[in-house]
């Protein structure tokens, strides 16, 4: 293939599959806190945030770790900007001692903390004003989670960017493709990639574990395994559920990221592993697939948008059902197939914010995932004309990303209205 795309693949893999403690947008307001003190020298006394409404979604109903079982906006704003190393970026709070996280409490009574809904033309856009006596520190992130655009010491600019570009120049996303992601996988170089994937599979199947293991929220892999039949499918369900399930309930276990969201690295890395470990399948073919799964889960990201109103674990179970049939020999026509079928089954999944539920979700879209797999296997397929779906499987990622950034838009405010009546 081309050798500009496949280093831009390699650069786009580099910079998506990062480490992450917590669910990221509450990470993402411990960062923002954890920034704030560091520019004021001390501790904040007061603080006044503003949030866009789909990161207010996405934080209010989520545990956040190192706080006991605490879960929102406050807590995670407050953890960070007590305790938190922002050279850690999204594992900010990874080194917060239980000793530490006693003094929250009596932080979170202290401080005065207001909260608000920032109208603005970035689906992720945080503000943050932190206070101690006269002094004031203002920091701004947009578009991504640790995009800083703007911080201001007592109203003097210490640091801007030009223009809010972002962390990797993404006009090299616009280049993805299914062709060409399939192409990637076939001729890359493992050792351009596998630290960074084996990360991805050495975090996420160690969190796995521990939520089968212990007890996290709803407890939705350990029900999967209680109660289905044994099989690839109940093994690869319990896996990719039981570690959103301690995700979401506070586990103080990192996890690599898709596309700024756990739960989607989790989905799109966890079912190959399960396939691996289920068939004695090859090592490098896993490699290989997982790098595929990871690229088709970010493209398909592309027209969705950081966050929204679509369920990013149903885009993330097509995904890794490309890896699948990687791993299964089907070539790039039963790749695509995969795809597309899987994306015309799962089109309506949507996305309420981060909280237990995120665990059964995964579950229902890897269900669906793998009837779609089925569906290739016997020769069935859905057609172009069938809803949303094209005659190409690139033009029908196309159609989820206008689905979900044009047509759900109204359901993402109706969602942000409900979930903020009490901020």
């Amino acid at each position: 293939m081309n050798k500009a795309t496949y280093d831009n693949y390699i650069k786009i893999l580099n910079a998506e599959l990062k480490p992450a403690m917590g669910c990221t947008e509450p990470i993402a307001l411990a960062y923002i806190g954890a920034l704030a003190r560091h520019h004021l020298g001390a501790v904040p006394d007061k603080m006044i945030l503003g949030a866009s409404g789909s990161i207010i979604k996405n934080v209010k109903s989520v545990y956040v770790p190192h706080t006991d079982h605490l879960r929102g906006i406050k807590t995670a704003l407050a953890l960070g900007a007590l305790l938190g190393d922002a050279d850690k970026e999204l594992e900010v709070i990874s080194d917060v001692s239980k000793a530490d996280q006693e003094k929250l409490g009596s932080y979170l009574k202290e401080c005065e903390i207001a909260i608000s809904a920032l109208s603005s033309d970035h689906v992720f856009d945080l503000e943050l004003k932190a206070y101690k006596k006269d002094e004031s520190v203002f920091v701004k992130i947009v578009d991504e989670h640790t995009n800083v655009v703007l911080i201001k010491k007592n109203d003097e600019v210490i640091f801007e960017k030009t223009s809010f570009e972002q962390n990797i120049d993404r006009s090299i996303y616009k280049g993805l493709n299914m062709r060409d992601i399939y192409d990637f996988a076939e001729e890359l170089k493992l050792e351009d990639v596998r630290d960074v994937l084996k990360r991805q599979l050495d975090y996420n199947v160690a969190i796995a574990k521990e939520g089968l293991k212990n007890n996290y929220g709803a407890n939705i892999g350990k029900t999967i395994l209680s109660d289905e039949p044994k099989s690839f499918i109940t093994l690869v369900k319990a896996y990719a559920a039981s570690a959103s399930d301690a995700r979401m309930n506070g586990c103080e276990m990192p996890v690599v990221i898709n596309s700024g969201s756990g739960n989607q690295g989790l989905t799109v890395s966890l079912p190959l592993y399960a396939f691996y470990e289920y068939y004695n399948a090859d090592e490098e073919k896993l490699y290989r697939a997982l790098a595929l799964a990871n690229l088709v889960a970010i493209y398909e990201k592309v027209g969705i948008g950081t966050l929204s109103a679509f369920c990013g674990a149903t885009t993330a179970a097509c995904a890794t059902g490309a890896g699948i049939a990687y791993l299964c020999d089907l070539g790039y026509d039963g790749v695509i197939h995969v795809v597309s079928n899987a994306l015309g089954i799962l089109s309506g999944m949507v996305c309420d914010g981060a909280k237990a539920s995120c665990a059964a979700k995964i579950a229902i879209a890897i269900d669906s995932m793998h009837m779609a797999l089925r569906m290739y296997m016997h020769h069935f397929e859905f057609k172009a004309g069938d809803g949303i779906i094209e005659k190409n499987v690139d033009l029908t990622i196309d159609n989820i990303g206008k689905l979900s950034s044009l047509g759900m838009a109204k359901t993402n405010e109706v969602i942000i209205e409900m979930m903020t009546k009490s901020i």
